[in-house]
């Protein structure tokens, strides 16, 4: 049957006569229809005439074999060119992401500047020299073109030898100290740059962690981008750190040579470069071997890298002049904390170095720390005492010297000034200066006889008890019960203001006690309060600052003269120096003296010889000296007759070594006639005790005669005691 066909045109056209053979066929490819007989037949008829069927099979097995091994080659090459280009925009990726990541945690770049140096204080004596330092020691900034030029090469040579070729970072470097480093197993080179080293100084902190060498990493980078590289190295030099508290080359050169940088010889440059590697261990100060051989690496650095020659480098081994005595150091810190503490008070929040000019004798402190430290080295163990403190001070509050303990770098802790103890006897002088006030004299009469207030028994030191003594007898031999009966007599409130006018600060309880000193009190502010009584009665606030200037020179602060009132009458002051003056004559401090000039003060001893105290003074100096624990343990029995003034002998004697002597402040007469029927009108002495004249400008008494009887209530003293005390009218 013949049908219609309609013309095809076009892609149907040529694909009309397309027919696929067994050979066109990928073998296992498609999946293959079921076999029938009548398409076996068919297909065996289709290929009648054709070459034989081995032959075909043959070359279809080779062409398909052939396909695949072409097609399984450019798949290999292709997908490893693939997974490269992913695997490189991955790792752009990432790298763009740590930077931006650490980036993050910087402040912008555009608000990054040289930070200033730290601001330090520098500490000088009433002489102009240098006492301490408060901060880190910074050395004023030495120019690039002002050094000798072999000081930078020597820390090229040694830190960074391809400085000024690299942009910051030195691949070379990094690659040479990891390979050292492998080589070692260990970290035994760093792949720093200066400027990374400069970046680390000025920006971050000294933690050991990746994400702190990328920051530096970033900001050296930006170092190289803002500043030439003799800036960057001028910036260096003058910013690294040397070890014993010294920023910068010149700071690092009057440490540890006592001269200028600008001066340093090729020895001391060398030894300077390798401070960097490791500042505390190698500080000559500390290990001048460790130093010398780290010295003798950079000079031989120099040489390799043709900075210096060989002779050169042999002819500067071994000769750099050490000047390390550290400036400042032992107990004039005491000092420079105490001074610390004022300062904000003063002038205030500073952001610029500072000197502060003080009133402090070199030389005195010197004597003062030389007393307490050698007397406690002899004795602490005998009598059981580990500290001491010791303030001298002008009659004007000007402080010449002040020792806070035996050993600064073994305890910080002032005890001149921020210490509290018990005075003991040496507050004494408070209660016979308000009784002297009230109308009574040096010469008044009172009993020295036990005594008990509301069931308290206080006794004398000896257990011995004189009957009727004066108060001058009282003062000097430290009678406790003739004190406590005056302080009862005058008021324990009247007693406290009198402290507290004199300059007395602490709290002080008004109770029969005060006259024991059992209130506690500073070193510092009971010299201060015994003041008056070596300048004429006027008061004083004891003080260390005279000026602070920048180093610049502005001035910051200046002590202004003030006002001294008249805390104490003249005439009461030449009465309470004569009182004790007794004390060093006859009294409890009889070992106190020195040769040619007169001298007054009072020992004191607390509660189970807890505290030892000794404040004495000449026209020229008032000193006092404390000893005792800081555990407030008791002592063996040291007693402020004992220590104390042999501290307080041993520095003023020599303190006032060819100082002209002047007199105490003295009355221009006796105490009056109507002083003296008033002290015989208030006791009947069962011994007539006469005064003896005295050549001292004052009143010298006799020993008192030993009275353990004792005496009726009803008589004296004890009389109008106990009937103020249990309800009886004054």
């Amino acid at each position: 049957m013949g049908g219609r066909k309609e013309p095809l045109f076009g892609l149907p056209a040529a694909l009309s006569d397309l027919r696929l053979t067994a050979a066109d066929r990928v073998p296992g490819g498609e999946d293959k229809p079921k076999k029938t007989a009548k398409s076996s037949a068919k297909r065996k008829s289709e290929d009648a005439g054709d070459e034989p069927p081995r032959e075909r099979k043959a070359q279809a097995s080779r062409s398909g074999a052939k396909r695949r091994a072409k097609t399984a080659g450019g798949f290999g090459l292709g997908r490893l060119v693939y997974w490269g280009a992913v695997l490189s925009l991955w790792g752009v990726i990432a790298v763009i992401g740590v930077v931006i990541y650490v980036g993050a945690h910087l402040p912008p770049i555009q608000s990054l500047e040289i930070p200033k140096r730290p601001p330090t204080i520098q500490i000088v004596g009433i002489d102009g020299s240098m006492l301490a330092q408060r901060g880190e020691m910074a050395g004023a900034n030495v120019a690039l073109k002002d050094l000798p030029p072999y000081l930078p090469k020597a820390f090229i040579a040694i830190e960074d030898r391809r400085f000024y070729s690299h942009y910051g970072i030195d691949p070379v470097g990094i690659l040479r100290a990891l390979v050292t480093n492998v080589l070692h197993r260990g970290v035994s080179q760093g792949g720093s740059t200066l400027t990374q080293q400069l970046a680390k100084n000025l920006f971050l902190t000294q933690e050991r962690t990746m994400q702190r060498k990328l920051q530096e990493v970033e900001l050296a980078i930006w170092l190289e981008r803002k500043h030439s590289k003799n800036e960057i190295l001028e910036l260096y030099l003058n910013r690294v750190y040397f070890g014993s508290g010294a920023y910068g080359v010149e700071a690092a050169a009057q440490r540890y040579f006592g001269k200028s940088a600008k001066n340093v010889t090729v020895a001391e440059a060398a030894m300077l470069a390798g401070l960097v590697k490791s500042p505390s261990r190698l500080a000559p100060n500390r290990n001048p071997e460790g130093a010398e051989a780290r010295a003798q690496l950079v000079l031989a650095a120099m040489a390799d890298a043709k900075f210096i020659t060989d002779e050169q480098a042999k002819a500067s081994i071994g000769h750099p002049s050490y000047n390390v005595k550290p400036v400042g150091a032992g107990t004039i810190n005491y000092v420079a904390d105490w001074i610390g503490e004022v300062l904000d008070d003063l002038v205030g929040q500073i952001d610029e170095s500072i000197k502060v000019e003080t009133t402090i004798d070199p030389k005195l402190q010197s004597l003062a720390e030389a007393a307490i430290i050698d007397e406690l080295a002899a004795k602490s163990v005998k009598f059981n005492v580990s500290q001491g403190a010791l303030v001298a001070m002008t009659p004007d509050g000007a402080v010449r010297a002040m020792v806070g303990g035996r050993n600064y770098s073994e305890s910080q802790y002032n005890r001149a000034v921020t210490a509290k103890r018990q005075p003991g006897s040496s507050f004494k002088p408070f209660v016979y200066l308000t009784a002297l006030e009230q109308g009574l004299t040096p010469d008044t009469m009172r009993q020295d006889a036990p005594i008990e207030v509301k069931g308290w028994r206080p006794e004398n030191y000896t257990h011995e008890y004189f009957g009727s003594v004066t108060l001058t007898q009282a003062l000097a031999m430290s009678l406790n019960t003739v004190a406590i009966r005056l302080g009862l007599e005058v008021g324990p409130k009247n007693v406290v203001r009198t402290a507290h006018r004199l300059g007395i600060s602490s709290k002080l309880e008004p109770n029969a006690s005060i006259a024991l000193g059992t209130s506690e009190v500073s070193v510092v502010e009971l010299v201060g309060a015994y003041a008056p009584f070596a300048n004429g009665g006027l008061a004083v606030a004891p003080h260390v600052v005279t000026r602070i200037r920048t180093l610049s020179g502005k001035l910051l602060y200046m002590r202004q003269p003030e006002e001294r009132n008249q805390v104490v009458d003249p005439r009461y002051v030449g009465m309470m120096n004569a009182m004790m003056r007794e004390t060093l004559i006859s009294g409890t401090a009889k070992k106190a003296e020195i040769p040619g000039w007169p001298a007054a003060g009072k020992t004191g001893t607390s509660q189970d010889y807890r505290d030892a105290w000794f404040i004495g003074y000449t026209a020229n100096l008032v000193t006092g000296v404390w000893l005792g624990n800081d555990d407030n343990s008791p002592t063996k029995k040291a007693t402020g007759g004992g220590l104390p003034v042999e501290v307080w002998t041993r520095f003023m004697k020599t303190a006032h070594e060819g100082v002209p002597v002047a007199a105490l402040p003295s009355t221009s007469g006796g105490w009056g006639l109507s002083n003296l029927a008033q002290a015989a009108s208030q006791v009947s002495p069962p011994t007539a005790i006469a005064p003896a004249p005295s050549n001292n400008g004052g009143y010298r008494p006799p020993p008192p005669t030993r009275a353990n009887v004792r005496p009726e209530a009803a008589a004296g003293l004890d009389g109008w005691l106990m009937d103020r005390l249990f309800g009886g009218n004054r």
